[in-house]
């Protein structure tokens, strides 16, 4: 095992504490999280419920300061990203960055830390798109890129789940503070999408409304303005096509995700929970498809995300490790994309048109 890796969490609200035990399943790595930022005191004292000694700090300026740590992570409320972000980037001691998805809220504030970042090689800085380690997906991945189903012309998400829950401040219940539900949820699904074609998006289309969920909410005297369903059409530069169906008042669901990838010789499945994946070729028709159930034997902690935020962590720590010779698997172009094409996703459903990348690019 290398050396000692000091770890300091940005946020502690559900993500952070997220985060936070996640790591605490990494000590075996050589990991240890020595000190918390949150101006939330109730968050705090949930964060330091666990059984680490932890300094605790009130800003993230503080925490930086402070210098006793190598890695933070960023899990706070998603509008305060770019701040926290630059803070981190321009800090005199360099902190490699796990931010929690979205990248940014905006377009242009994704671009300014893109562009930071590039005056600083001596940090590594990963976005949480955590989707792509959950084991059902991550199988579907492998099966993709071993060209078993030939070139991915369609790939449909549905997720179909409970919604949103409630965060610190109802913060999540405003587009102003999200980036808007399909950039605040859906930036997974998109960074999904243009995985598994393996091409960038051209153009969007949208339809999408509040029609269940949070209607007879007031925060401040404000409604909250958030869609809770939503169909999104993504076209790529090969020429291939992406669906995602959301619905957020769908408990009734025996799987919360539904993945189906369909290339010019086969089709591949992922559900989750269920963790099963199935995969068939069109010359063997309905007999031949197989089925199994996707496993990761190195997760110690399943948590929210399936194991998915475990192996995240074990793959920036690797990243971390070796100096930079081995890049992040999700960088801050995926990060910047996937929120691309939310922001493009949001404008199709208040405009009634396509979108294109190119327009919300250079707006």
């Amino acid at each position: 095992m290398a050396g000692i890796m000091k770890y300091g969490i940005i946020g502690v609200g559900m993500m952070g504490r997220e985060h936070l035990i996640n790591l605490y399943h990494l000590r075996s790595e050589g990991v240890v999280v020595v000190c918390i930022a949150d101006p939330h005191l109730p968050s705090q004292q949930l964060a330091q419920s666990y059984n680490w000694p932890i300094q605790v700090f009130s800003e993230h300026k503080q925490l930086l300061d402070s210098g006793i740590c190598d890695v933070v992570v960023v899990s706070t409320p998603n509008m305060t990203h770019y701040e926290i972000l630059m803070d981190i980037i321009n800090h005199p001691k360099p902190h490699h960055v796990l931010v929690e998805k979205p990248l940014c809220t905006t377009i242009a504030d994704c671009k300014k830390v893109i562009d930071a970042a590039k005056r600083r090689p001596d940090i590594l800085v990963h976005v949480g798109l955590e989707y792509r380690y959950m084991p059902p997906v991550a199988k579907l991945i492998d099966i993709v890129k071993g060209g078993t189903l030939g070139h991915i012309k369609m790939v449909a998400i549905r997720e179909h789940r409970f919604p949103f829950l409630v965060k610190v401040n109802n913060w999540n219940r405003f587009n102003c503070n999200s980036g808007g539900t399909l950039v605040e949820k859906c930036c997974h699904f998109f960074d999904l999408m243009r995985l598994f074609v393996g091409a960038n998006p051209v153009r969007i289309m949208a339809s999408g409304a509040i029609d269940v969920n949070h209607k007879d909410e007031v925060y401040d005297g404000k409604v909250p303005d958030i869609i809770d369903n939503a169909y999104v059409i993504v076209e790529f530069d090969n020429g291939a096509r992406g669906m995602l169906d959301l619905c957020m008042f769908a408990e009734g669901s025996k799987n919360e995700q539904e993945i189906s990838i369909v290339g010019d010789m086969g089709k591949g499945e992922a559900f989750v929970p269920e963790s099963i994946v199935r995969w068939g070729l069109r010359v063997d028709g309905r007999d031949g498809v197989k089925s199994l159930k996707a496993e990761d034997d190195r997760i110690k902690y399943d948590g929210l995300h399936h194991g998915s935020s475990y192996l995240e962590h074990l793959n920036f720590l690797s990243a971390i490790r070796e100096r930079g010779e081995k890049a992040p698997a999700v960088d801050l172009h995926d990060g910047l994309i996937s929120v691309a094409i939310g922001v493009a996703a949001q404008h199709s459903i208040e405009k009634g048109r396509f979108v294109t990348i190119e327009e919300v690019m250079q707006a």
